[in-house]
């Protein structure tokens, strides 16, 4: 077993972590702190507490199963009353702000507050779909923070939180264990887990998907094989890691979409050791393995899938998570770019760095673009014109890095983010010039 000591600054270069996506992973910082033989034994070892984090119901099938145990110094239900605090620019749904719109929207980088602010505050929502309550659909938030979250923690039980930087590197402290996070990484910190962000620059910004629904999983590769797209292996979840610090520390709970707050007396960051498999991850998205077509025509986007959660339909996802990572194209007499397309699933989509192959300009990084259920959308007529006439020669697309937040249902906007400052007004005009070929 891996294990680390309870630790202080660091910038998190040297954090060690244990490999696998849905492994049974064990770790203790304290050698002897894990029980060996059963769960919760009559005194846990070092006068520990034993305490277990369901991330599923008990009854749900094993390979579907989420649950980890945790010894930690003080058990979690020892806190006090839990009172409400303000949401900021944080919604959830049911999204009921306006109503849901065809319109093809997008927008810049989400400015950086000009005064202190930290990661909870920093969190602006952009819409979502479902209702929290019933644990359906998801939440898009983009972050944007200049300050490290102090003497704070935070975890929501509505969901969990696939973390997505743009701008400035994260550690993140979990219940579990620490987590660096920078651009061209995700983290997954699962629903409940509760976690401090701590900035590693001076300012950081990016997106999360909050999923309301069912936990994150690898896709089915039906007949792919046994191989392709995110291989389990890269995912990485961290080793225990504890604080032991006896001071005020301001607890925020995201509980049915709204905030709630109490102040302990000591940190809730105090697991000196775990087993299980509700845990966070870290992922590289640059180790996606990208598979595509080596003879002619553009895959749908499916193809490039990391992270699914499953509805109770077969093949319908209430949340996708999709990365186009750096590839080659090598088709011939196919026109390269995504193809134009209506389709039943909503998109949002993001830009990490780079330019995405079918915008020619405007979608920059920090920005986003929402195309939902139906909305017909495609390439831009810059970028429609040159690869429409380019010389198929074998091409490394590896200048950007993008993904989506693709979902069943329509994603309904904020208020907020209809209204935005860098919202662009003029989406619609990047179409502009697609005009008649037709010439029988």
């Amino acid at each position: 077993m891996d294990a680390t000591s309870s630790t202080g600054q660091q910038d998190g270069k040297d954090l060690a972590y244990q490999p696998g996506f849905g492994n049974q992973h064990s770790t203790e910082a304290v050698p002897g702190a894990l029980p060996v033989g059963r769960n919760a034994p009559q005194r846990a070892p070092f006068g520990l507490y034993a305490e277990q984090l369901s991330g599923t119901a008990f009854t749900e099938p094993r390979a579907r199963n989420r649950r980890s145990w945790l010894y930690r110094i003080r058990p979690s239900a020892a806190h006090p009353t839990f009172r409400r605090i303000p949401n900021g620019a944080l919604r959830s749904a049911p999204f009921q702000e306006v109503e849901p719109d065809p319109n093809r929207l997008r927008w810049g980088p989400l400015p950086v507050p000009d005064t202190p602010t930290d990661f909870v505050q920093g969190l602006v929502t952009v819409g979502g779909n479902g209702d929290v309550l019933r644990r359906e659909g998801i939440g898009i938030h983009w972050y944007a923070a200049n300050r490290s979250m102090e003497r704070r923690v935070f975890s929501s039980s509505d969901g969990e939180f696939l973390i997505v930087p743009q701008r400035g590197a994260l550690l993140l402290h979990t219940e579990l264990g620490l987590l660096r996070a920078e651009p061209g990484h995700v983290a997954l910190v699962p629903r409940g887990v509760r976690f401090r962000v701590e900035l590693l620059e001076t300012a950081a910004a990016g997106y999360v998907c909050e999923n309301y629904g069912q936990p994150f999983q690898l896709p089915d590769l039906g007949p792919i094989g046994a191989n392709g797209l995110a291989n389990a292996r890269d995912f990485l979840a961290p080793v225990a890691a504890y604080e032991d610090r006896e001071e005020d520390t301001e607890v925020v709970n995201k509980f049915g979409g709204h905030l709630w707050a109490a102040v302990y007396d000591h940190s809730p960051l105090d697991v000196v050791a775990w087993h299980g498999n509700h845990v966070p991850y870290l992922y590289d998205l640059h180790r996606f393995n990208v598979l595509g077509s080596i003879s002619y025509d553009h895959p749908d986007p499916s193809i490039f899938t990391v992270l699914t959660s499953p509805s109770d339909t077969p093949g319908l996802a209430g949340a996708d998570f999709v990365v186009f990572a750096p590839r080659w194209l090598v088709g011939e007499d196919t026109f390269r770019p995504p193809y134009f397309h209506r389709n039943v699933m909503s998109e949002f989509m993001g830009l990490i760095e780079g330019a995405y192959d079918a915008k020619a300009e405007g979608f920059v990084p920090g920005g986003a673009s929402l195309h939902n259920m139906m909305s017909a959308h495609g390439p831009d007529r810059a970028t429609f014109e040159r690869a429409s006439s380019a010389e198929l020669r074998p091409q490394k697309v590896d200048d950007g890095l993008a993904f989506m937040f693709e979902t069943r249902w329509p994603i309904v906007p904020t208020a907020r983010a209809l209204g935005a400052v860098h919202r662009q007004e003029d989406y619609d005009k990047v179409w502009e010039g697609l005009g008649r070929n037709f010439r029988p």
